[in-house]
């Protein structure tokens, strides 16, 4: 054996993320010896794997390292437990930190166009397995990815205008390649998220797997319609969550349900397998090739939409990623046709139009 030079930029131990090398399997499950998948896990589950500043930096170096590991065939990058896969920054350090300071926020923001690039630069074929949901900066970085297999319990979407911010961390630049502008213009607009029935029928995932146990056998997400229907407007509607009665029978089936993810990583396992069974340096060069169409729209506009959130933090963010954290549990979005209104007043953006238009500076009514 050759005396093999080590091309990682630092040797580092992680904290916030987990880095774990795991044997991959072939076709029947049986270990490959010697050949590995390593997998970046994010590790907050309190706040649904939202990552930090530290868990970003740890990111970016866990994707240089598997990517230079010679017996890595993928990378799985996913979130503990089940309930999220990620749901974008962390909006307390958001809230406390880097409201109002568009110097730190900029800073902040090159870490996370760095993992983003981390993600595009891989030289492993990246899987975005997502246990959960995939919300927002979870969203955009799970579109970094090469395919996607996820739990039908899982949802995917944006948050960004109804909590002070655009999904111009990925999302305006690599969901229209999925699912065409339409369907991209409701998502990063509207930010009502989609089930993962509806995800693989938009080409936005690769496939799913059940998830939820009733009795010891896996049976589909009872949240939703698992077969076409036509909603108040006639439309017919795939995979769409129930409403009324239909919805709090299904909640009562979940809750009397276990989440196992097992079927979710036996997905994960085949996919790898069939990529093992690849040239490498021909798999590679294909990636690349794909992703160069992600890399045309972001390489463009990374930076200066990294400006414009910065600058963002003095006036809706602020105003957003405080009411979110700040605001009550039943309450945690700002008082949008009040904003609108004092905005066409010609109010200035200063602590009064915060008070104003923030649920957490609101007086409960008293009856």
């Amino acid at each position: 054996m050759a005396n093999l030079k080590n091309h990682n930029l630092v040797e580092h131990t992680y904290t916030d993320i987990l880095f774990e090398k795991r044997p991959c399997l072939d076709f029947n499950g049986e270990v490959v010896p010697e050949i590995y998948n390593a997998w970046i896990i994010l590790n907050n589950p309190k706040q649904y794997n939202s990552y930090t500043t530290t868990a970003v930096k740890e990111i970016i170096l866990a994707f240089g390292e598997a990517s230079n590991d010679r017996s890595v065939v993928a990378v799985v990058f996913t979130g503990v437990e089940d309930k999220a896969f990620c749901t974008g920054g962390n909006t307390k350090e958001y809230a406390e930190y880097y409201s109002g300071n568009p110097q730190e926020y900029s800073q902040y923001m090159r870490l996370f166009n760095d993992m983003v690039s981390a993600i595009l630069k891989c030289e492993k074929p990246v899987i975005s397995r997502v246990n959960g949901m995939r919300i927002g900066g979870g969203q955009e970085i799970g579109m970094a990815c090469d395919f996607t297999v996820a739990s039908d319990l899982a949802r995917f979407g944006q948050a960004g205008p109804k909590h002070g911010s655009a999904a111009i961390g990925g999302s305006t630049d690599f969901l229209h390649l999925y699912v065409g502008i339409e369907r991209a213009m409701s998502s990063l607009t509207l930010c009502e998220p989609w089930t993962a029935h509806q995800a693989l029928q938009v080409g936005l995932i690769t496939d799913i797997a059940p998830a939820l146990k009733v009795d010891g056998k896996f049976i589909p997400n009872p949240l939703i319609n698992i077969t076409n229907y036509a909603d108040e407007f006639g439309r017919i509607i795939f995979g769409a969550m129930k409403t009324g009665e239909e919805l709090a029978k299904g909640k009562e089936l979940l809750a009397k349900g276990e989440v196992d993810l097992s079927k979710l990583d036996e997905l994960t396992n085949k996919l790898i397998a069939k990529l093992l069974h690849t040239f490498p340096n021909c798999l590679s060069k294909t990636l690349t090739e794909v992703r160069k169409k992600k890399l045309e729209h972001w390489d463009r506009n990374k930076e200066s939409n990294r400006e414009w959130l910065a600058l963002n933090m003095m006036t809706e963010a602020k105003a957003g990623f405080k009411a979110f954290n700040d605001g009550p549990k039943h309450d945690r979005e700002i008082n949008f046709i009040k904003l609108r209104q004092l905005l066409a007043e010609g109010k200035e953006w200063d602590d009064e139009m915060h008070k104003a238009i923030s649920p957490q500076y609101q007086q409960p009514e008293t009856e």
